[in-house]
């Protein structure tokens, strides 16, 4: 069964293109998409902007269906990879997710520092500052971390809070494909790369459950080493044994298990009440993304079915196209915006009215062009364009002034009687 062109939440890679004996580009190496993982991917990013917007307190969940699926997709194609050639290009392999991935990064965040600048908002400017080289260093979720900031309670201070799962994808993407280069070789590849996988989930699995006893659960939710078990179970269900076994059931058991599992999904996200959930981090988030494997193996295999049909329909399947660039603007702009004290749709409304936009804009201006290699986006010129936006990012970031320590709070000291 050849791998599909599965969605993650920073849409499909650019495989590197396989050369035949005479340099030439081989014959299908592109995979196929499947459009119901978009729609899954379009639900998962609703799920996550409702969340940020004070509507859907288990709308966070929406980030491990993003890595299941992550895992999905690269672990496909990389099996794919190593089954056709025997060995993985991993320089290539490595391009092309900075080519998918950095480019509509920057842009956000230029844009998310300007405007906080042109605000005048100090709050947001400085934090944003600090945190920016991180970022760009793909490690923003271990900054956050090091300095000890909650994310359940201090997020709302950071531009860039949202951008600790995009590091997470990255760590994953450096180090899994060295791993299923040595696991898949040979007889018996797959198997052993599936083996890994969930031995590498329970570990992870293992580790969420000690550090999430914390007050502060931070640590839990945003390092690498207790996240990857949703990276690795959709990893485990690229693999070729548990693709045989979705392959050897009935077609009604396929649709009514995918109609199961996205009622399980929506119905965690409405009743689980944030972060506080009982169970949540000593194997809540480990079901819910074991769930999600299984819904993403089934859907890839029978996308023809009820829920593939429904999930593929234009609505959520459009959104699921534009969920890196909606998910990278949401945020800025949900802070920059001015919010009403209390929960509002129409602000609601608003907000993610800008973020689609933005995410249009993005999509059309910034990333279509270079995953399609625009002429401007390869070569020399690709290369050119590169170094000029290294060296504007640098220098913009250098060049913005530092608000003053406190610049923007009340000194309550110097308050005097009404």
């Amino acid at each position: 069964m050849r791998p599909p062109s599965h969605a993650a939440l920073d849409g499909p890679p650019e495989p590197a293109p396989h050369r035949g004996r005479a340099g030439s580009p081989a014959s299908g190496s592109r995979p196929e998409r499947v459009g119901a993982l978009d729609g899954l991917r379009g639900l998962a990013v609703a799920a996550v902007l409702l969340f940020h917007a004070g509507h859907l307190r288990g709308g966070f969940l929406g980030v491990d269906l993003f890595f299941v699926l992550s895992g999905f997709l690269i672990t496909g194609l990389l099996l794919a990879e190593l089954g056709k050639r025997g060995r993985l290009d991993l320089a290539a392999f490595r391009l092309s997710r900075a080519r998918r991935l950095l480019p509509a990064l920057t842009v956000v965040v230029l844009s998310a520092l300007l405007l906080a600048w042109a605000c005048a908002r100090p709050d947001l400017l400085g934090p944003a500052l600090s945190d920016a080289p991180w970022v760009a260093a793909q490690s923003v979720n271990w900054h956050y971390i090091g300095e000890q900031l909650g994310y359940w309670n201090a997020s709302g201070t950071r531009l860039f809070a949202h951008l600790w799962s995009i590091g997470v994808e990255w760590q994953f993407y450096l180090a899994w494909p060295l791993i299923v280069m040595l696991a898949g070789r040979g007889p018996g590849g797959p198997r052993r790369v599936a083996l890994v996988a969930v031995a590498g989930a329970i570990g992870s699995l293992l580790l969420m459950i000690e550090l999430g006893a914390a007050v502060d659960t931070t640590r839990a939710y945003e390092g690498t080493d207790t996240r990857a078990f949703s990276l690795l179970l959709g990893a485990a269900a690229a693999t070729a044994p548990v693709r045989d076994a979705v392959a050897a059931l009935p077609r009604k058991a396929m649709d009514v298990l995918c109609a199961l599992l996205l009622g399980g999904l929506t119905v965690s996200w409405l009743l689980t009440d944030g972060e506080k959930a009982p169970g949540l981090f000593q194997g809540g988030m480990f079901a819910h993304s074991l769930a999600s494997a299984l819904l993403v193996a089934l859907l890839a295999h029978r996308p023809g079915g009820l829920a593939g049909r429904a999930l593929g329909s234009a609505v959520p399947r459009r959104l699921g196209e534009l969920s890196y660039g909606l998910y990278l603007w949401h945020w800025p702009v949900y802070l920059l915006l001015p919010r009403p004290a209390t929960g509002s749709w129409a602000w609601t409304s608003a907000a993610i009215g800008l973020s689609l936009l933005a995410a249009v804009v993005s999509k059309a201006a910034v990333e279509d062009p270079v995953r399609q290699r625009a002429r401007w986006a390869t070569g020399r010129r690709g290369w050119a364009a590169l170094a000029v936006t290294a060296v504007t990012a640098a220098g913009l970031w250098a060049a913005i002034p530092r608000p003053e320590p406190g610049a923007g709070t009340v000194d309550v000291s110097r308050l005097g009687p009404p």
